[in-house]
């Protein structure tokens, strides 16, 4: 997956999408759902869509890597969902990793996203 020069860092993406107006950050309940505090709601994966996934790889710390997933809800609502790869991953993996699964994908390009 290539990413536009002008951003290559997670920081770089997140600081993008704040300056969009996206910072909206689902993060996983203790009872199985995607909760978004932004917007004061919670989400099976019917409701989102991931549009764009962005893999992050640390060259010299492996707790640098991680993966971004952008996500809309059935609303329209632009989001993102933050996991860090391996141990360093603050999701319970097992339901973490199953709810993603369930996820319906549409891979858009960055011009969508960004425009």
């Amino acid at each position: 997956m290539e990413q536009p020069a002008d951003m290559n860092t997670l920081s770089q993406i997140l600081e993008k999408l704040r300056t969009k107006g996206i910072d909206n950050e689902l993060k996983m309940t203790d009872h199985g759902k995607m909760q978004s505090k932004t917007l004061n709601k919670i989400y099976s994966p019917d409701d989102l869509t991931i549009v764009k996934t962005y893999r992050f790889e640390g060259m010299s710390d492996p707790g640098d890597s991680s993966v971004l997933y952008m996500v809309e809800d059935i609303d329209k609502n632009m989001g993102y969902i933050l996991d860090s790869y391996g141990a360093f991953s603050d999701n319970d993996g097992a339901g973490f990793a199953d709810f993603l699964k369930r996820i319906n994908t549409a891979d858009r390009d960055e011009q969508e996203l960004f425009h």
